[in-house]
């Protein structure tokens, strides 16, 4: 069970300036040279044989995604891809250069530098073989009862799985306080289509998975791996019926219900609550918010019901997965064949230095080690000027999300009122945190790759979990500045933008003010929009997950996300394979209202004053291209399908083509038509805010 805590946050990959509105770059880019074409977009890179209204992903960046093979060591290539690797650049750089210095022990500096030497150094690792882990392996063969697998689990540091799983998180009734999060788990693929679904690939899946099984459980002589393989799989395919679907779950209403010790206990008596809860330090613990709920009970009765030699298999085949990185050679090399080849087509094992900036800051989320990184890249890659010029930039995107939502004609007054004041009451978070977190008591010893991640990942959740009953620290991160994302967390109403993700094609202060708008403009819109998808809409102006819609207004919100809904389940990007158009809502709607708000944004900046043509494009081509420049990319298929799959997000294509099919400037700026693939009628194109 992974006790962590985990913001209730939506990833993108979610006050009125008072001296005009601020347009950002110049109108020519006369600042200075762009670092993209001569005005922030590539023109090179379009495919002008291809129709804007037929195909405007391809029409954008068609010669460039033809002309740009996905590095052998990715399993997809585009714009977060490059900036996330220019990232890896930077941070490697900065410690290196850090470690080549005298570091104080006990310093950031030295940390940092031992924490990223020790994952690097593979020698020390094959030679100290699995002495490191043979503790807590046979603490895992000792299993004997469910309540010994129980207390196993809840241990801070154990790389564990459960059916069952538990996080430090926060309560989406009360933003002011944490909450111990209980939800389903217990899979070791990307999501239970993978087993479940009878078409051939997933079966072929099935089969290399099992296999991958049975090979990491020899590699540690677990008695009869195969046929313990066969018990894992059959466990885990149970797990699989009993799980809510992907859809289901980003319900927050329908996950949301709140439990005190004896109601938890009443509502799944089989599963070991207190053996767990005592063993993460967490026996006083009596709320906690159970997600998924009919999901979970099932699982409950399943973990009591399933033999406890199955259990110890599935444990100790969990946890060589999860450490397998810094286990010897060959079983980093058994578990990239299989997560990474297999569940993403990646044909090449990135370099270890690459591997060592993520497992020393994090990707998506923040690791344990990721702000001691982020005050190093901050320094050199992000200065105050830049976090104060990208706040003026979301003042203006607020200012155009207020003015739209003010003229909505399907949303009520009352109901009008809310949303207008929860936009006012916006948090925004640009670059890096104003304090960073204290590592004072973290220990980190050279050559020591498994200890340093142990350590590293007790001290997080002791530090998590020592405030659990405390206030909420809403001036906290979920993200490293060195991550190149961003997002939006409803419960505290705030939006989030690290460091690494404002520059191009993203952000250029040199970039014609169209680009900039179309791109980071609609990056800002499509988060800011996350506050008023079909889920982030439940929380009000203080993040409290309530109903403040009047009924009506709810129905013709429902409305217009189901025609959106539909319009993406049409998509098919592989055979066989459709995008699941009410599982990408969310983001869709963020994309959809960042275009739309990005583009009102832009037209305030403008001032009444016009705009002029560069290179024959117009401003408003100029917007649309800076918007699906952003998502120009290649992907291999297994990574499709696994997105499409399990990701919250549909894919790149439909990111641009699925977006501007809906907008009315778009068909004006390209001169779209009737018959060409991507029309649609006025009536069917959907408008939200």
């Amino acid at each position: 069970m992974k006790l962590k805590r985990t913001l209730a946050i939506t990833l993108l990959a979610g006050a009125t300036a008072t001296a005009g509105y601020f347009a950002v770059g110049t109108q020519a880019g006369a600042a200075g040279r762009a670092s993209i074409g001569t005005w922030g977009f590539d023109v090179a890179g379009m495919d002008t044989s291809i129709k804007p209204g037929d195909d405007f992903f391809r029409h954008v960046g068609g010669t460039w995604m033809k002309n740009t093979p996905i590095p052998a060591d990715r399993s997809r290539w585009g714009s977060f891809n490059m900036l996330a690797a220019k990232s890896e650049e930077d941070v490697r750089n900065l410690v290196e250069a850090v470690a080549r210095g005298s570091n104080r022990t006990g310093s950031i500096e030295q940390k940092v530098a031992d924490f990223y030497n020790s994952y690097l150094d593979t020698s020390k690792i094959d030679q100290l073989g699995l002495a490191p882990f043979e503790a807590d392996l046979a603490e895992i063969a000792a299993l004997k009862t469910h309540e010994d697998f129980a207390r196993l689990i809840g241990q801070p540091g154990m790389p564990a799985n459960s059916p069952v799983g538990m996080y430090i998180g926060l309560d989406e009734k009360n933003p002011d306080r944490y909450a111990l999060n209980i939800t389903q788990a217990g899979l070791g693929m990307p999501d239970r289509d993978y087993y479940l679904k009878p078409d051939a690939k997933f079966a072929e899946t099935r089969a290399a998975y099992k296999a991958y099984v049975a090979q990491m459980l020899g590699m540690v002589k677990y008695p009869d791996a195969a046929a313990a393989a066969e018990a894992i799989m059959a466990f885990e395919t149970r797990i699989a019926e009993l799980q809510w679907p992907i859809e289901k779950l980003r319900d927050r209403d329908a996950n949301y219900n709140a439990k005190n010790r004896a109601g938890l206990k009443a509502f799944a008596p089989e599963f070991p609550w207190d053996d767990v809860l005592a063993a993460g330090g967490l026996a006083s613990q009596d709320h906690f918010i159970v997600g998924a709920p009919d999901a979970v009970a099932a699982l409950a009765k399943l973990f009591r019901a399933t033999p406890i030699d199955t259990l110890r298999a599935y444990q100790t085949f969990h946890y060589v997965n999860a450490q397998a990185d810094i286990m010897p050679t060959a079983f980093d090399d058994a578990a990239f064949a299989f997560n990474g080849k297999t569940l993403t087509g990646q044909p090449q094992k990135r370099d270890r230095w690459k591997r060592a900036t993520i497992a020393l800051s994090g990707q998506a989320f923040l690791a344990p080690m990721g702000e001691a990184v982020g005050q190093l890249y901050v320094k050199k890659h992000f200065t105050p000027q830049a976090k104060a010029e990208m706040k003026k930039l979301v003042d203006n995107l607020l200012q155009a999300y207020r003015e739209r939502i003010q003229n909505l004609e399907w949303m009520s007054p009352e109901t009008r009122q809310v949303a207008m004041r929860k936009a006012a009451n916006v948090r925004v978070k640009i670059g890096y945190p104003d304090r960073w977190r204290d590592y004072s008591s973290l220990e980190v010893r050279p050559g020591d790759a498994y200890g340093n991640r142990k350590r590293a990942t007790v001290w997080d959740y002791n530090r998590q979990a020592a405030r659990i009953n405390q206030r909420t620290d809403k001036d906290e991160w979920g993200m490293a500045p060195q991550t190149v994302n961003a997002y939006y967390n409803p419960t505290w109403n705030e939006i989030v933008f690290p460091a690494a993700i404002l520059q191009p094609p993203f952000f250029d202060p040199n970039a014609d003010a169209a680009v900039n708008y179309g791109a980071i403009g609609g990056v800002i819109g499509h988060e800011m929009g996350h506050g008023y998808d079909d889920q982030g809409a439940k929380s009000d102006e203080n993040g409290i997950l309530r109903t403040w819609w009047k009924p009506e207004d709810e129905q013709r919100f429902a409305m217009k996300v189901k025609a959106l809904a539909a319009q993406y389940s049409q998509f098919e990007p592989l055979p066989g394979v459709r995008v699941n158009g009410d599982f990408t809502s969310g983001e869709n709607i963020g994309d959809l209202g960042g275009v739309a708000v990005g583009l009102h944004a832009y037209k305030l900046s403008l001032k009444g004053k016009p705009a002029p043509v560069i290179e024959g494009f117009t401003p408003e081509q100029r917007f649309f291209l800076g918007w699906c420049q952003v998502w120009r990319s290649n992907i291999r298929d297994a990574a499709l399908r696994n997105q499409v799959t399990s990701d919250v997000h549909s894919p790149a294509e439909y990111r641009c083509n699925g977006v501007v099919r809906n907008v009315d400037e778009w068909y004006q700026a390209f001169g779209v038509k009737p018959g060409d693939k991507l029309y649609l009628k006025p009536e069917d194109r959907v408008r939200i805010w």
